[in-house]
């Protein structure tokens, strides 16, 4: 077994693990690979060693590694921040975007998504932690966003998506990954996705709903950004 197909039957132990301890249906919980810098043979890899879904931060790199997979039947999830000027090939290129934050972003990927494609899945990334540093909208400017989106042709509002401020206390993991989980169920929608937790912190995240853990470092090693 190669070292990165060793990663992913950890990770997936992990996984395993976590959703037995907070008596969770392990089948509902998605492995998003992370593969940011990461090259298209790490990805090639991974597929092999059956993982389907791959987020990526980098719309050009991403772009170029699509290019060089179009053998493969991968999931591709936009997880990165999101420039106005970014969204046609976003709308046109992603299954999944993780980090809408606000209405004009929502807007521009809705009339910018190709009719003959299914509706794009979308979660709507909040900043539980209040970071300055952070994208993602504000809990209290959540629900007039949620509902604004739901009203949107060509989207599918699924969840919520959230980075929390770094911690290794596992009760403050909890909490934020719980706020997210609360916030999500005063919406009062239809929403069946919880896009948090990473490798440092899927444990805590699964306890509190993950649906999809977005793992990068623990699968594919310390990332290089000496080229982006």
């Amino acid at each position: 077994m190669s070292t990165i197909a060793e990663n992913i039957a950890k990770v997936g132990v992990r996984i395993r693990e976590a959703a037995q301890a907070s008596q969770r249906d392990f089948s509902h919980i998605g492995l998003l690979a992370v593969s940011k810098t990461k090259p298209a043979d790490a990805i090639r890899e991974a597929f092999a060693a059956g993982v389907t879904d791959f987020g990526e931060n980098y719309l050009q790199e991403a772009l170029d590694k699509q290019t060089q997979l179009s053998d493969l039947p991968v999931v591709w999830h936009f997880i990165g921040p999101i420039q106005s000027n970014k969204t046609k090939p976003i709308a046109e290129h992603f299954a999944w975007v993780h980090s809408v934050d606000r209405l004009k972003i929502a807007e521009r990927l809705s009339a910018q998504r190709p009719a003959h494609l299914p509706a794009l899945n979308i979660c709507l990334q909040v900043n539980v932690s209040g970071e300055a540093s952070k994208s993602g909208c504000s809990p209290d400017q959540l629900s007039a966003l949620a509902h604004a989106v739901t009203q949107l042709p060509n989207l599918r509002l699924r969840g919520l998506m959230t980075i929390p401020e770094p911690t290794d206390d596992v009760t403050e993991q909890r909490a934020a990954f719980a706020r997210l989980r609360e916030l999500q169920q005063s919406l009062n929608l239809d929403l069946d996705t919880l896009s948090m937790g990473m490798s440092h912190d899927l444990e805590a995240a699964i306890a509190e709903g993950a649906t999809w853990v977005r793992i990068g470092t623990a699968l594919f090693g310390a990332r290089d950004y000496s080229n982006s």
